[in-house]
């Protein structure tokens, strides 16, 4: 009996260990959003809206459906229409702020 028991606390601890790796992969996905959004906030807000409604700029609230995230890297980069190159986002900062607004 002690022995049924003990296996079994072993099977929920495998169980439970496997699912908690699970809520990990989706923990880092939710980080990179918050950091694309942080970069966004910093960067991107005062032309085109805290809401990505525009604000001067263009709005951006369907922009993932227009272009996929290496254009969207490329137009901040080098600039499109009256935007200027945003050189300073750059990097991991861009991959996530371009991965952040194809999510909107």
């Amino acid at each position: 009996m002690k022995k049924g028991l003990a296996a079994l606390f072993l099977g929920m601890v495998i169980i439970l260990g496997a699912c908690g790796n699970a809520d990990d992969t989706n923990s880092d996905s939710a980080e990179n959003l918050e950091a694309g959004e942080e970069v966004y906030r910093n960067n991107c807000a005062n032309c085109h809206g805290a809401d990505l409604s525009g604000n001067g700029g263009p709005e951006l609230l369907d922009i993932g459906s227009k272009y996929s995230q290496e254009q969207i890297e490329d137009i901040v980069q080098e600039g499109i229409g009256s935007m200027p190159p945003q050189s300073q986002v750059e990097g991991q900062d861009l991959e996530e702020l371009a991965s952040w607004l194809i999510e909107q």
